[in-house]
């Protein structure tokens, strides 16, 4: 649980509302789970912007080709501290530090020819000019086949350790599949000497048959590409949850993608300055749905200038109650009813069962759930505050706890 610089800030966060989203999310969010604050991509490049990517970007590197972060955002990096610095500053907040990095070797260090850290070999004797990310202009990919390559990814992990890094979001990993490529990762992350977490990205229709290998080397991995604001790619999630679930382990999840909530596209790669055009309805089911399904949770919007009562939905201890404590999450009914789905998930607490209904039509509607099997001396409450009965708002849900 925690948040992600891409959705309000895309390529150009600042150290500054970096350590503004981490304050809010001390006072406002941790005592409710949420721990974690993540610098997306482009932290290296001086010249980043909204709405896209540079080509040829005059990328910050150290001398073994290493990314830095651009002192011109992140003023406490000067004289090579990188985000050592900054992950104090978090730390010191009882909070974990995250960054972002692509797949691969930066192009100018392989133009530059740098060194490979500790190693007779240069960025021209490890580079793949073939296997480039297809979005983003930062990188070449990584010729596994030369030791070199594994030795790029060990010396760039040593550095994020060094900095104090607890989190990694490894991206261009998943679509297509980077098999060696995850492995590496994983692999120099347990050479850092230092537990960071690796999540993977993105994942468009990722399929489950990469199951053992994702967990026997990632924490967390994408299922979608990226997820925006707009009720039909909430929706999408419900048949991509659904085939994940049974899936679920500790240590080992599959990620339906940040919380487009709150203020958002500030200075994004999509959309204008702008409050989620989520409807409430919307946001706690999407809330609902990535919480009974056990997927991890990255808020997008820039926390302090957010509104209350989309601070207070983050806030719902049912969250965390749920993510910590809940197993057997599974999808019971998916049945068209006129304009809309009723969809029914269900999950086992260890003293009470949850259950979430869901309804995607157009206008509010009373659906009738059939729960004979629950006793009838158990209680239900509802975990979004409201009643436990009455009809189910349009594209919205009724989050029950059975005890």
């Amino acid at each position: 649980m925690g948040w992600n610089s891409w959705d309000c800030f895309g390529t150009t966060v600042t150290e500054a509302e970096v350590l503004a989203n981490a304050q809010v999310m001390k006072e406002q969010l941790l005592a409710y789970g949420w721990d974690t604050v993540v610098v997306d991509i482009a932290w290296y490049d001086p010249t980043a912007r909204s709405h896209g990517y540079n080509d040829n970007a005059p990328v910050v590197l150290d001398e073994y080709g290493r990314q830095l972060p651009a002192t011109n955002r992140f003023p406490s990096a000067a004289d090579g501290a990188g985000f050592g610095p900054l992950a104090a500053k978090v730390h010191a907040l009882g909070l974990k530090f995250g960054l972002h990095i692509m797949r691969g070797i930066p192009r100018r260090a392989v133009e530059l020819d740098l060194p490979i850290h500790g190693t007779q070999w240069t960025a021209r004797d490890v580079v793949d000019r073939e296997h480039v990310c297809p979005w983003n202009p930062d990188n070449f990919g990584l010729n596994h086949d030369h030791p070199g390559a594994q030795a790029y990814y060990d010396a760039q992990v040593a550095q994020f350790a060094e900095w104090g890094v607890d989190f990694v979001k490894a991206d261009d990993m998943l679509a297509p599949y980077h098999d060696r490529e995850i492995a590496a990762y994983a692999t120099a992350i347990e050479r850092s000497g230092r537990e960071i977490v690796l999540s993977l990205s993105p994942g468009t229709w990722l399929s489950t048959d990469h199951v053992e290998h994702l967990r026997a080397n990632a924490r967390m991995w994408r299922v979608s590409d990226d997820l925006w604001d707009r009720w039909e790619d909430v929706y999408a999630q419900f048949a991509r949850l659904a085939r994940w679930a049974p899936f679920q382990r500790d240590n080992g999840w599959a990620d339906a993608d940040m919380l487009p909530l709150g203020h958002i596209g500030i200075r994004a790669e999509r959309g204008d300055d702008r409050g989620s055009r989520l409807s409430t309805d919307e946001q706690k089911t999407l809330l609902t749905l990535w919480t009974m399904a056990r997927s991890p949770l990255m808020m997008g919007g820039d926390l302090p200038t957010t509104s209350p009562e989309a601070l207070a939905l983050l806030a719902n201890p049912a969250l965390a109650e749920v993510l910590s404590t809940a197993t057997n999450a599974r999808e019971l009914v998916r049945e068209p009813l006129d304009d809309g789905e009723l969809i029914v998930w269900a999950a086992d607490g260890a003293d009470c069962s949850y259950v979430a209904i869901f309804w995607t039509g157009s206008s509010a509607r009373e659906l009738p759930v059939p729960l004979e099997a629950v006793p009838a001396d158990r209680s239900v409450q509802e975990l979004w505050g409201g009643p436990a009965a009455g009809a189910v708002p349009s594209h919205g849900v009724r989050w029950l706890r059975l005890t």
